[in-house]
């Protein structure tokens, strides 16, 4: 009759040993350690400002040159936002999606946010239209922009203010 256990296996009760030694260990370490309280980046309530529209234009875009893109971009959002808090949007760009020459990014900014970039949106040729949208939450009346980048390193914008009755953004 042939053994159930050979020399070079772990007998089950070693085995039940070491997983008690691993549990008290990790348990162990827990206790000496202590809970930590989790830790934020901050109220909410006493956010201030991240940045200004200009700063936030110059970090996206290191001063590179924006041109007029109204003859390519249609850019579709209320007039009058009754909430704030949400907003729809698209953005249509009438451009090529060939691995040539397509829409790389869509950025859309709302300029008197408290953190004006709302959205990127970065795209493929694979995906056959520029065409995206979203609902944006904004906080007073402000002018939105579309900002696009082409493959070949243009970028082209549109801007369009909307006037906001109740703010979704603390206001």
């Amino acid at each position: 009759m042939k053994p159930l256990l050979s020399e070079t296996e772990p007998s089950r009760r070693a085995l039940l040993s070491a997983l008690g030694v691993l549990g008290l260990t990790g348990l162990l370490g827990l206790v000496l350690d202590g809970p930590r309280w989790a830790s934020a980046q901050g109220n909410l309530a006493n956010l201030g400002p991240e940045e200004a529209v200009d700063a936030t234009m110059k970090r996206l875009f290191a001063g590179r040159a924006i041109k007029d893109g109204a003859a390519a971009i249609k850019i579709d959002l209320p007039l009058i936002a009754e909430n704030g808090a949400v907003v729809p949007i698209t953005v249509d760009v009438d451009a090529p999606m060939t691995p040539q020459n397509y829409v790389k990014a869509i950025w859309v900014i709302s300029d008197k946010n408290r953190r004006p970039l709302n959205v990127t949106f970065n795209l493929t040729p694979a995906m056959g239209r520029a065409y995206v949208g979203t609902n944006l939450r904004l906080g007073e009346t402000t002018d939105v922009r579309a900002v696009v980048e082409m493959s070949d390193g243009r970028l082209l914008q549109v801007k369009r203010e909307v006037k906001v009755t109740v703010g979704g953004c603390g206001g």
